[in-house]
């Protein structure tokens, strides 16, 4: 026998009903668990603890596959919500290609020749204000990422808790299936011994006879409690997502789990009141953390929708260029020339008159002489001020702000429905040792019945018919014992649960 001890963590999911209340049974098993993957060659020899039950459930369940996408989309939100604050970054590109009467792109000059030109421009915007829009819907995602974080661990909860809720029917069937055998050894035993009497002819024949019906009785019993037993394993495997019996795993005939020692109940007063649960339980439960979380999240989006009122400014910058193969002329300067001017004068004379003048190349600029000779700056600043917009602005705030108030109203519910289940739980846990308490007086007075019983029974004194009455009240009473005592041991581990107290099995 094993002992598996549980420490609670402080992310736990409860959910309306008792059993959802357990979730956070198994949270800190499965923080630091270690992968397993689902075992789809697993030999039917392989004993599971419950360890490996939770692991193989969590990977292999569909809805936490959801919610760990889920928790990736919002994380996705999150991080665009930060890149929002960085500016935007644009460029573009044309080439063009015209024939006849155009427009010359480097002197706009109108020009008869097929014009060939390339544009490029880069232009960039940054949001300098605008009313923290961008600041609160980080805020906003960053909230509601959380949330989501802990939709995914209370969907973990729940099929942790529905593991060890089917892992705890698996070893209560067992223990009613030993008990039942060993009801049918104890039936056998003593039909041996009526045997020998009735055949020595001390014993009528008559006794023989019940105690046929009664071993048969028992070996029934030992067939429902199998019956039992497997359709818990069957139940195991499902809540584990796992085939039964294909491609090698475990049929729920041959499907075997590790047992835990589970000590007598001592049915001590529990330590705190219900009232105690439900305020301690408010300090760390998550659906109520979830639903707070939700709630701050929706009010910064109120925020959010209340910076359409505000103006906004953003700074603008760009750059442009262009090449056409039509451009301006490029004249190169080669120097100084004489120009010899010959002039006559009035009494006939002829002078020759020299000047210097400045001799070019006329030639094309390159590509991309042209591309930096047109290049183009610009900056601005530009101021948007909302005026009347169709109450559009309006609209979204009031939108948001239902929104948040009906966040606030499903915080109230979601305290409210852990209230109850800490009531319920606490009530059920009383009724619990209450019935415990008086299974066990019961079967300690039937063992004393049944042993004066089979006492008078082997002195002859007591017939068959009563005798097996005795033994069949004795052989009940100890097989709801056993379901009082893992009821009641139940009950007491979602209390602890809502108190965050480590749990032991």
């Amino acid at each position: 026998m094993k002992r598996f001890t549980i420490n609670n963590g402080p992310a736990i999911r409860f959910r309306t009903t008792i059993l959802a209340s357990l979730l956070g049974l198994i949270v800190n098993a499965t923080n630091a668990q270690t992968t397993v993957q689902a075992s789809q060659t697993a030999p039917v020899s392989q004993r599971y603890s419950l360890r490996q039950c939770i692991d193989i459930a969590l990977q292999n369940n569909l809805q936490i596959k959801q919610g760990q996408l889920d928790v990736q989309g919002s994380s996705l939100q999150l991080r665009q919500a930060r890149l929002n604050l960085l500016p935007s970054v644009n460029g573009f590109a044309n080439q063009s290609f015209s024939s006849g009467r155009n427009i010359n792109p480097g002197t706009n000059e109108f020009v008869t020749s097929s014009v060939r030109s390339n544009n490029y421009q880069l232009q960039g915007q940054v949001t300098l204000f605008n009313g923290f829009a961008l600041q609160n819907a980080i805020k906003q995602n960053d909230l509601f990422l959380q949330s989501t974080q802990q939709n995914l661990k209370a969907t973990q909860n729940n099929v942790s808790i529905l593991v060890v809720q089917n892992y705890l029917n698996v070893l209560t069937y067992q223990e009613q299936l030993d008990i039942a055998r060993r009801q049918v050894e104890t039936s056998r035993g003593q039909l041996d011994r009526t045997t020998k009497l009735v055949n020595a002819g001390t014993l009528a024949e008559a006794q023989l006879y019940d105690l046929r019906a009664q071993v048969a009785n028992d070996e029934l019993a030992v067939v429902n409690a199998q019956n039992n037993l497997d359709l818990a394993k069957l139940a195991l495997l499902q809540a584990m997502n796992v085939p039964a019996g294909s491609n090698g795993l475990p049929a729920p005939s041959t499907l075997e789990v590790e047992k835990y020692q589970l000590d007598d109940p001592t049915l001590e007063p529990y330590s705190a009141t219900a009232q105690a649960v439900y305020e301690t339980a408010l300090q760390f439960m998550p659906d109520v953390k979830a639903a707070e979380l939700r709630v701050r999240s929706d009010a910064a989006g109120v925020a959010v929708a209340r910076a359409g009122l505000y103006p906004t400014l953003t700074l603008s910058g760009s750059l442009n260029t262009l090449y056409s193969n039509v451009g301006l002329p490029k004249r190169t300067f080669l120097g100084q020339v004489e120009v010899r001017t010959p002039i006559t004068l009035s009494n006939g004379t002829t002078l020759e008159v020299i000047t210097l003048q400045d001799d070019y190349n006329v030639g094309k600029y390159t590509y991309g002489e042209q591309l930096s000779n047109n290049l183009n700056r610009g900056a601005s600043l530009n101021l948007n001020i909302p005026i009347f917009g169709r109450f559009v602005a309006r609209n979204r705030i009031t939108s948001a702000t239902i929104t948040q108030k009906t966040s606030e109203i499903a915080v109230d519910n979601t305290k409210l429905t852990l209230r109850q289940n800490i009531e319920t739980a606490y009530t059920n846990m009383l009724a619990g040792a209450n019935r415990y308490r008086a299974t066990q007086i019961q079967v300690e007075s039937l063992e004393k019945a049944f042993q004066a019983a089979e006492s008078r029974f082997n002195a002859g004194a007591l017939n068959s018919v009563d005798y097996n009455i005795a033994k069949n009240n004795l052989d009940t009473a100890r097989a709801n014992l056993v379901q009082a005592k893992f009821d009641y041991v139940f009950r007491t581990k979602i209390l602890d649960f809502y108190q965050n107290k480590p749990l032991s099995f």
